[in-house]
Order: structure tokens, then sequence, then C-alpha cells
């Protein structure tokens, strides 16, 4: 793993978090430092504040990298994707039952090969830095292997990554089943090798009601239940033909989420993907239990699974944790910039509230934190948090550079980045202290 004793400081215009833009005026909830310093030191911000003001605090012989004309955040935060479905991304024509069985299940057979998991696990870690991206809850395949993969490269990079092996043993080809005993198995000595290892984190992860029995529902509600640290994922109510398959399998409970809550999955570090299709007494659970939901827009609507209902889901009066994500492969791109403009599109659809670019990137960087239980360690530029940054580039293209002159407020500006941006906007990515991605089209 990298050594993280090393200094750095990064100069630039900076913009971090101080509330929750979903429950106050958005504008009121950013901090923005115009000539901004932020000191670095063992993997962590030391100090931050005006250029001005700290320059005098940089330590002798550390050279301050400069981001003019540029914007620092927080690293990207991804609450839900897939690493081994890299390869099938852009697969046309299914809805989400088939699409698992034409595509995903073919190529996800092939990660009990080591290799291939090692050269996709490097390729999509890869990716998710390009995208500015610095932390991901990641599922791999019900193979071992797997997770041992992505976790070794990830450790390489000094990434914080929450990561776990899926468990099936039903309704999935033979060669991607386990049994509830093997599977608990399995991931209780991943556990043990991996979780708290550095900054890797272990999710308990069944891959939806569907492919998993009640007892293997019950035993990774045991694991999930057998340390207060450890994380769990799962897909919920994405599809209307798998809520009706799931019904017919659970007859006796009174939803989805009840599935889950019966076996012991429902709780703080729960991260639901997608849950479309919920009723208010769902939402009202997730609130009393602080789990999370994770929503994946370009999924959705690539697979024409439905509108996520975020401000039913963030209802005030019983809010409850939600982060983005790309849920690649489905998903169509790794940035969480476009990820945020297909958002702010799917608010239109649901309902009559529009989502405010402000509570967009919050919703990828403070609240993709909160939703994840490490808002003290990620997601915000603070003294005592972990050195996670991206560094944001209005200009990136010719467009962006003309629309980013007329942008009259950082708010105008956040919006024209979620709606014209991608990769290309990411200047750089900063991990643990150091810089581990620059754009080499040009100068960092």
């Amino acid at each position: 793993m990298p050594s993280s004793s090393r200094t750095a400081a990064l100069r630039g215009r900076f913009v971090t978090f101080t509330g929750n833009p979903f429950t106050m005026p958005p504008e009121d909830s950013l901090h923005v430092e115009e000539d901004g310093l932020i000191l670095i030191e063992n993997g962590k911000i030391t100090q931050c504040g005006a250029y001005d003001t700290l320059r005098a605090h940089i330590p002798a012989g550390v050279n301050v990298t400069h981001y003019p004309d540029s914007l620092i955040s927080a690293g990207f935060i991804d609450t839900h994707v897939h690493y081994p479905q890299l390869p099938v991304i852009a697969s046309w024509g299914e809805q989400l039952l088939e699409w698992l069985q034409h595509y995903v299940f073919p190529t996800e057979a092939k990660f009990s090969n080591p290799e291939v998991a090692q050269t996709i696990a490097r390729a999509f870690l890869q990716e998710l830095l390009r995208n500015g991206t610095t932390t991901a809850a990641v599922y791999c395949t019900v193979h071992p292997e797997s997770v041992t993969a992505f976790f070794q490269e990830s450790e390489k990079l000094g990434t914080r990554m929450i990561a776990g092996k899926v468990l099936m043993d039903r309704n999935a080809p033979d060669t991607l089943r386990d049994t509830a005993q093997r599977g608990f198995d399995e991931s209780q000595k991943l556990i043990d090798t991996w979780h708290g290892k550095g900054r890797q984190l272990y999710a308990v992860t069944p891959r939806f009601a569907i492919t998993s029995t009640p007892e293997q529902l019950d035993c990774a509600g045991a694991l999930f239940q057998s340390r207060d640290d450890l994380f769990m994922q799962t897909h919920l109510a994405e599809n209307e033909d798998e809520i009706a398959f799931v019904k017919t399998l659970f007859p006796d409970r009174a939803s989805y989420l009840d599935v889950y809550d019966k076996a012991g999955l429902v709780g703080p570090r729960a991260i639901f993907g997608h849950a479309i299709h919920l009723h208010e007494h769902d939402f009202q659970r997730c609130h009393d239990t602080e789990c999370s939901l994770a929503h994946c827009p370009t999924s959705n609507l690539f697979l024409g699974s439905g509108a996520f209902r975020l401000f039913d889901a963030v209802d005030p009066r019983r809010p409850v944790h939600v982060g983005l994500g790309t849920d690649i492969g489905a998903g169509t791109s790794f940035s969480l910039l476009s990820t945020m403009g297909e958002a702010y599109k799917v608010s239109l659809m649901a309902g009559k509230q529009r989502l405010h670019a402000i509570q967009a990137f919050w919703l990828a960087t403070a609240g993709a934190a909160k939703a994840l239980h490490l808002e003290n360690k990620i997601g915000t530029i603070a003294p005592g948090m972990e050195a996670d940054l991206c560094v944001l580039d209005p200009s990136a293209t010719p467009l962006l550079a003309l629309r980013s002159r007329d942008c009259s407020s950082l708010a105008d500006l956040l919006f024209v980045l979620m709606t014209l941006g991608d990769d290309r906007c990411i200047k750089a990515t900063w991990v643990d202290g150091r810089m581990v991605y620059a754009r080499a089209d040009r100068e960092a």
C-alpha cells in the first residue's frame, strides 16, 4: 500500500458543504474559498482556508500545486456500481431481468479467473479516477477471486472502497451459484482478510431477493449483524416485473423491503440500489432504520425501470439518506457529473420539484458520504478529513468555456458542469493525499 507519510499543498478555488441543501437554502449550505489553500499531511487535510491567511503555514520545501481557473471539490462518491459489468456497458435492448440473463451472467461467469478479475478491476478503478470518483460501493461477483482482485488493486492505489462477494444460491446459472453456507463461509473469510485493512471496507452483498433463498438472506443478515461497522448492499424495487417475482417468492412479506428487513439486512450502512417503486411505509422504515438508497438515473433510464422519487425520499418530515450511483454496466457513464445531469431530468419526470445543482453535488459528495455513514472521513474539505479530492475544469471543452463565461453564480456554474460535463472536466484526482490521475492533454 502506498505510504501516506508525505506533505502536499493545493491552491485554487475550492468548494465544500457545511450543511444539507435539502433542508436549507442551497446556497447557504456551501462554503466557497475563491483563492484557497489546502494543506495535507499523512493522507489527511490539516488546514484549509484562504491562501493569504495560510500561506505562512506551508512547510519548508513543499511545492504548492496550483489550479488556477479550476474548482477543487471533495472527491466524488459512487454509492452503487458493478465492476464486473464493465465489459457489458452499452449492451442493447433489454429490461432488467432479461438483461441479466443475456449479458451480465455470462460475463460474470468469467471472473472465477483471477487474471480476468484483476484486469477488469484495474481498468475499472482507473475509470473511476479519470472521472473524479474516489470512493465507491462496488459489487464483485460470486467468486471470492473477484473480491480479492478488486481489493488488491484498490490497495495499490490507496483508495477507500467498499466491496463484497455477491451471494446467489438460486435463479442463476450453475457457474454463478453458491450455497447459503458456502456464501457465508467465503464472505466471512473475505471480511477477516479485507475489512478495515488500510482503506478497504467490506459489504455483505446478496444480489437481490430473487437470487437468494430465505436461508441465504438469513445468513447474510447474520454476517451483517456480526460487526457494527460492516456494510450491506443489494437491489430493491428496481423493476415492476422484478417486484412481482419477489412477491411470488416471498408471499408472506409485507413488501420487497420487508423481505430484507425480516432477514436482518436493514439498518445503518445498508445501501439499497434503485428503490424506484417504494411506498410511503417503506420510506418511513428506511428513515427509522437509517439505511440508505442509491439513486441511479442513467441505469434506470437505460433499462426503462422508472423514475426515482428523490424528493419523496428526502421529505424533511422523515428524510431518508440518498446518494448517487452510476450502476455500471446498466448505467451509461462513469461520470458523476453526467449522472447529476440525468438526476435533474428524472426529478422533473418524477414530480414537481426540480433538483438544484447544489443539491446534486451534495448527493455526489457530502450527501453520499452521509448515506455511507462515512461523513467523518470523506465527502467534505475540512481539517481531519481524508485528502480525497477532484479538480474540475469549467473550460474543458470549447462549449463549456463559452457557457461558463456567462455564469453569474457558483450555482449556475455547477449546473453547467453537470449538464455539459463529463470525464473531460476532471483535471486531476487526488487520493489519500497523492495525485493519482492528471488529465494528459494539458498541464494538470
